[in-house]
């Protein structure tokens, strides 16, 4: 059976791993994310010498996903700013010179859920991770969704509680979005204690629940999904996941009905991969390349 190289890159750690075509990871480790010239000799040295068939890259973004673009296969504008414009896809393919498949993280993982976990046979789903930043992979038809360039919905927009003690939300582009008011950071910032010191203070996950569900709220409107997937740090706090779900039942009003909305236990879910859904996704992107190369 052949194997896959995988790699989760995100702006703390990357995650590189092995697996094969039934999803199952083979080898794994996780390595800081620090200076393109630091990182990638290490993650470079992981991968070499392992006769992969192909090499899939979920990665933290914005990315150009844009095959005709001259920049196919970068990194954008984030805010790591030694890995602005760096062309990942490139040097990996000069590197292990095999086909290399590429997406956003957050599709990734989305991908890895719907091929192998909770979304399995469902046409449109997504994955929202919440944490150090706020990212969402979306799944239409089958495949992660790209449009002009692929979604950006950690940075939605948000109706600010008037009763929020934070007067101005973290991000440094837009403030009020969803990443600057529901993000680990935007935690630590308004009650001046990261996330996992304020698990027994109510009105810290209240909140946050109040602008996760809105949030929700938005995608269930615009993507209409057949499951909504919750994950990332935040909602490592068990009661997040209860609070989500009374507050979306709250904020839709009874507008929709029906369908999964009348079970929304089994509809907005947790992870079902544990920690392995970006790199499993990211398997599947690089038998997604291999088959592409095959069918040239």
């Amino acid at each position: 059976m052949p194997c896959f190289g995988a790699l989760e890159a995100g702006g703390t750690k990357m995650v590189c791993a092995v697996g094969n075509e039934d999803g199952k990871i083979l080898e794994r480790i996780s390595l800081p994310t620090r200076t393109p010239e630091n990182t990638m000799p290490e993650m470079l040295a992981f991968f070499q010498g392992k006769d992969l068939a192909g090499m899939g890259i979920g990665c933290f973004g914005p990315v150009d996903l844009d095959r005709s673009s001259p920049t196919y296969g970068s990194i954008l504008s984030t805010p790591k700013l030694s890995w602005r414009n760096f062309p990942i896809v490139q040097r990996f393919e000069q590197a292990l010179g095999v086909p290399v498949g590429f997406d956003t993280d957050v599709n990734a993982a989305a991908l890895g859920e719907s091929v192998w976990g909770c979304t399995q046979g469902m046409s449109t789903s997504i994955y929202i991770t919440v944490g150090t930043g706020v990212g969402v992979g979306v799944i239409i038809n089958g495949k992660p969704h790209h449009g002009m360039m692929h979604p950006e919905a950690g940075h939605l927009f948000m109706d600010r509680r008037p009763d929020d003690p934070l007067e101005q939300g973290v991000c440094p582009y837009h403030g009020n979005c969803l990443e600057g008011l529901a993000s680990g950071p935007a935690i630590e910032r308004r009650w001046g204690r990261k996330a996992q010191e304020l698990s027994g203070c109510d009105a810290v996950w209240e909140l946050e629940s109040y602008y996760i569900a809105q949030a929700v709220c938005d995608y269930i409107m615009v993507l209409s999904p057949e499951r909504i997937i919750l994950g990332g740090g935040v909602m490592h706090q068990p009661q997040m996941l209860p609070l989500v779900r009374r507050e979306v039942h709250r904020q839709l009003h009874g507008y929709l009905q029906g369908k999964g909305l009348d079970d929304l236990e089994h509809y907005i879910v947790p992870v079902s991969l544990g920690d392995n859904q970006g790199v499993m996704g990211a398997v599947k992107l690089a038998m997604d390349a291999c088959a592409e190369r095959g069918g040239r």
